[in-house]
């Protein structure tokens, strides 16, 4: 499979490392925004394009993973790409989905083309174990925990504050919170008692800290429905400490069975992430076979991770899956 990369940041670079640990996929190229004489790439050999060129190679590649941000990249970008090529997303903004599928379903299904939307760990794999734990146990409760792990929307959101030079924020789940979830509790849980946001914040010299330190706790949709710890750190720290972008969470699933519900059962998945944007892209470049597999079968149009069966995403005949998986 010849893949192609649209846009390189932090998860297109993912993506490049992933295709290098699947033997039945090659790079053909990175498309980015910017000059292209100004990226290096870690593949030797492979070029880089003006993404105002992309529509030239569109015989030539078989996949397109698009790796632009889900606030105003997505929703143009895959719609507009989707005629021409195969294509998949990570697009996040859980509330949009709905809207996003339906534009790049007309568009794919116009030109041919076969997409998948919202691939990643939530959502995307969290996703699929909803799914999965609800029909298992039709009479029960959801529940999904973030962290602890860089959020780097909100990482963005305290850098835009008069005064910041740099900052990371870390979504950190309530202990005691999961603790009465995994007990069997079923507790009713406020957004405030699931987790807590810590920041580390580099102002600047003679900044008014606690002004900054009054924006972000009172931040709406980012901060004020929080209990929101503030640290201001050097520069020097944060890059020693805080280089990383780690993150995970768990969704878990309480339910019940028998004829009064006397036995009580916990679905729990858990993910722990040393790098959040590899984790995803290797998600994105497994689905980018299925996405391939469904292309060839003339399945066109958008898909999600509840559309595609597993036996898609692996490289193993079926065989092999029966044999060495089941």
């Amino acid at each position: 499979m010849k893949i192609a990369i649209y846009g390189y940041g932090n998860l297109g670079k993912g993506v490049e490392k992933a295709i290098r640990q699947n033997d039945d996929m090659e790079l053909f190229g990175v498309f980015t925004r910017r000059n292209p004489d100004s990226l290096k790439i870690m593949t030797e050999g492979v070029g880089v394009y003006s993404s105002d060129d992309i529509e030239k190679y569109k015989n030539e590649i078989d996949v397109l993973i698009i790796c632009g941000g889900s606030a105003t990249d997505l929703p143009e970008m895959t719609p507009a790409l989707a005629k021409n090529f195969n294509v998949i997303d990570s697009f996040d903004t859980h509330a949009d989905i709905p809207a996003h599928f339906a534009r790049v379903d007309k568009s794919a299904k116009d030109g041919g083309k076969t997409a998948a939307i919202s691939v990643g760990w939530d959502p995307g794999m969290f996703s699929l174990n909803r799914l999965y734990s609800n029909s298992i146990l039709p009479e029960g409760k959801d529940y999904t925990f973030w962290g602890k792990g860089v959020s780097q929307g909100h990482s963005d959101a305290i850098r835009r504050i008069e005064g910041v030079l740099d900052a990371r924020q870390y979504t950190c789940p309530v202990e005691e919170a999961m603790e009465r979830v995994r007990n069997g509790e079923n507790p009713e849980l406020t957004t405030r008692e699931k987790h807590t946001r810590l920041c580390y914040v580099v102002a600047e010299e003679g900044a008014d800290l606690a002004r900054i330190e009054n924006e972000i706790k009172t931040m709406p949709k980012y901060f004020s429905d929080y209990d929101t710890t503030v640290n201001f750190i050097s520069q020097e720290e944060l890059d020693r400490d805080h280089k990383g972008i780690p993150h995970g969470g768990s969704v878990i699933r309480t339910g019940v069975t028998g004829i009064n519900g006397e036995n009580k059962h916990v679905i729990e998945y858990k993910l722990n992430l040393d790098s959040n944007p590899e984790f995803t892209a290797s998600v994105l470049v497994a689905y980018a076979r299925a996405v391939y597999k469904l292309n060839k079968k003339g399945e066109t149009g958008c898909k999600t991770v509840f559309d595609i069966a597993p036996a898609d995403l692996s490289p193993m005949s079926h065989e092999e899956m029966i044999s060495h998986l089941l």
